[in-house]
């Protein structure tokens, strides 16, 4: 059978951390793709993890390219390609650069690999993924966006911070857009059994909420050039790691929506099972009306985005 087989798009600062997860968790053999003129630094970066085998032990290839018939026959293919944020700029700023980027990956993701798992984390997420599906034409359980995972761990990160217990004990979710309008669900965080909202005052909780939707911009403002990477990395790779072993854990992702939630025709975050056939099922949360309101401003929000993508593409 062979090993799996992994296509990074996108060598920068993510890329590389997902390399490194996929060698230490031998998930499978990892090529690593960037533009011609970056091609010196993924082969670097390839060669470095590659070399530090001995330590820890991986036995896995690592390579680097420019070429994308390298890619050829990937089983999962996580897609970085991209500009990322700057200081000041907000995640829909880079759709005019960002959406041409991810049209042409698609158009050779298709042809170089068109049974793979995509996990998309280029911003402004929610409409890039719907971007590479529409150039695709994939199937929609094949094509997903990493963010609920990112967010419903820096959500979970910040509650554990604030009560001082492990994270292990926090379960949590949290819907909606990737951005501003994303959308925690507190009523349904539980700690160690015990709802949230017995633990917490609520204006703390709503700090950390608050905290939740603008945790990007804030390790932007502190990195001064550039964007989170560990811990989007470490999201898509708990989503490659359910669909290559089967796990079928359950986790937020944007997913293609057709009337779950009551909407249709687009990606936003919701909990989803993932497995070997991709997302394999959309798990529908009982939203009070509250809640409801807060999705529909967030699925607003990636309307109006997807519009500017449905008017370049």
């Amino acid at each position: 059978m062979g090993r799996k087989k992994i296509a990074l798009i996108g060598g920068g600062q993510i890329g590389g951390i997902l390399a490194l997860l996929c060698a230490q968790k031998q998930l499978g053999d990892v090529v690593m793709l960037d533009i011609p003129k970056m091609e010196g630094t993924v082969k670097g970066k390839m060669l470095d993890i590659t070399e530090s085998r001995g330590v820890g032990g991986y036995d896995v290839t690592l390579e680097g390219t420019s070429d994308y018939a390298d890619i050829a026959g990937a089983d999962v293919v996580i897609i970085t390609a991209g500009l990322p944020r700057k200081p000041g700029m907000s995640r829909d700023d880079l759709l005019d650069i960002n959406v041409g980027i991810i049209a042409n990956v698609a158009k050779e993701v298709r042809k170089n690999c068109p049974k793979a798992f995509c996990v998309i984390i280029t911003n402004p997420l929610d409409s890039m993924v719907y971007t590479f599906r529409k150039v695709t034409g994939f199937s929609k359980n094949m094509v997903c966006g990493m963010a609920g995972v990112l967010d419903t761990s820096r959500f979970r990160s910040f509650i554990a911070m604030e009560l001082n217990v492990s994270i292990e004990d926090v379960a949590a979710t949290v819907l909606g857009g990737h951005g501003p309008t994303m959308v925690p669900l507190p009523r349904l965080t539980t700690v160690g059994g015990v709802p949230l909202m017995d633990l917490m005052d609520a204006n703390t909780i709503e700090a950390i909420s608050k905290r939740t939707r603008e945790a990007g911009t804030e390790i932007v403002k502190l990195l001064g050039n550039g964007s989170a990477f560990f811990s989007p990395a470490a999201s898509a790779i708990s989503m490659a790691e359910s669909y290559l072993k089967d796990r079928k854990r359950v986790l937020p992702v944007a997913a293609f929506l057709e009337g779950e939630y009551g909407i249709d025709g687009y990606y936003l975050g919701v909990p989803a099972i993932i497995g070997s056939s991709g997302v394999e099922k959309i798990l529908e949360i009982s939203l009070n009306d509250a809640e409801k309101t807060l999705l529909n401003n967030s699925l607003e929000a990636v309307k109006t985005a997807v519009g500017e993508v449905d008017s370049r593409i």
